[in-house]
């Protein structure tokens, strides 16, 4: 694609093929809408194909799943058309291809959301062969040798030298590639796009692949997308007044002030939530838990930390260690120590061996050293489950 994309000299449009429903990748809804990576499947392709200026863009989904996408998408929602696929590849992607005939492009990529790794170098390169050819594809030389099967005997051997394997996305000038579709009588599911046009008689030139396009298959796709370990730091502070309750780490301590907020603003809590938010990219706890809603008035913040536990598991993760450091003059968190490891421990579901507890002071400088208010800064690595 041209690097002035907005103004290209034709009109290139997409349709990214996300009907299925991904069962063997093992996710709780289908694997075009699980994250990868830190964000939705099919949102990568949809990423890489507006930043090569390839516009407009048609998803096609299962039938109802018009919010799925949405949420998947966020921000990019209003970049796509949703269409609904249908029973067979061929047959969304031709759902897909009338969708865009209204738009008249001279030019389609056909992508499955299920390649998240599209760059736009490998748009432009297959842009550039359709320069000369009506139709052109990403393919990878076969590394491995090959045999025939006979039951469960080898076979005589295949010659890979001249085998490839394909993948997406698919170029074609779009006029090509939807009378190709319209004229497909295949008794079986195309395999792909190039198979439906070599039926057609349209040439298809062959171009160079990327290992990046690998395709999402089995749940263990997944798992080698989320790094071995994720770290976490968090910060917070809150102002020390007469007639609070003093609680940090879960537990309340007798003391002459206690800390003030909208909850019982556990200094020491908050900044471990935020850490383990910061973590899994989650936002912070003031986005789970916003000050000006009521129900969080004097709420205790072991809900808050407890929330935070549920959200590292449901991305894969368990706390590996917690460092906690509160910063005060007083009260004196040494006998308090074991105490607040327990807390912590027993709230997260973790062994206290793993949680850190220590104070320091800023010898009598700045706001907590004037006994104004007490900090806690929080560092927390989370291990891949």
């Amino acid at each position: 694609m041209p690097e002035d994309t907005d103004a290209p000299p034709y009109h290139a449009a997409a349709v990214v093929v996300a009907a299925g429903q991904g069962l063997r990748a093992g996710q709780p809804l289908p694997k075009q809408f699980a994250p990868w990576r830190g964000k939705p499947v099919v949102r990568h392709s949809v990423e890489a194909l507006l930043a090569a200026g390839v516009t407009p863009i048609v998803v096609v989904i299962p039938e109802g799943a018009e919010d799925a996408l949405a949420q998947a998408l966020g921000d990019l929602s209003a970049d796509v058309r949703p269409v609904a696929g249908a029973a067979s590849r061929q047959g969304s992607v031709r759902a897909g291809l009338e969708a865009l005939s209204d738009s008249e492009p001279q030019r389609v990529l056909i992508h499955d959301a299920a390649r998240p790794g599209l760059t736009v170098a490998m748009v432009r390169r297959l842009d550039g062969a359709l320069d000369a050819h009506p139709g052109a594809i990403p393919v990878l030389p076969v590394v491995d040798s090959l045999v025939e099967a006979e039951d469960d005997l080898m076979g005589a051997p295949a010659p890979r030298e001249r085998l490839r394997r394909v993948q997406t996305p698919q170029a074609f000038h779009f006029a090509s590639i939807l009378a190709a579709h319209r004229a497909w009588i295949g008794t079986l599911d195309a395999g792909d796009d190039a198979q439906v046009a070599r039926a057609a008689g349209v040439p298809v030139a062959l171009v160079e692949g990327d290992e990046a396009l690998h395709k999402l298959t089995f749940a263990s796709d997944f798992e080698e997308a989320l790094p071995p370990v994720r770290v976490g730091s968090g910060y917070d502070v809150h102002r020390l007044e007469e007639g609070e309750e003093l609680w940090l780490c879960g537990i309340r301590i007798d003391h002459d002030r206690g800390l003030a907020g909208h909850s019982d603003a556990d200094v020491a809590i908050h900044a471990l939530v935020d850490a383990m938010l910061g973590a899994i990219g989650a936002g912070d706890i003031g986005q789970h838990f916003p000050p000006s809603d009521p129900q969080w008035r004097g709420a205790s913040s072991d809900r808050f930390l407890a929330h935070a536990a549920r959200l590292v598991a449901d991305a894969g993760y368990r706390v590996g260690n917690v460092d906690l450091t509160i910063i005060c003059e007083a009260p004196k968190i040494g006998p308090h120590r074991e105490a607040m490891r327990e807390r912590l421990a027993a709230i997260l579901g973790v062994d206290k061996g793993v949680i850190g507890v220590k104070a320091t002071t800023t010898e009598k400088l700045g706001f907590t050293g004037r006994g104004e208010g007490i900090a806690a800064q929080a560092v927390t690595s989370l291990l891949r489950t």
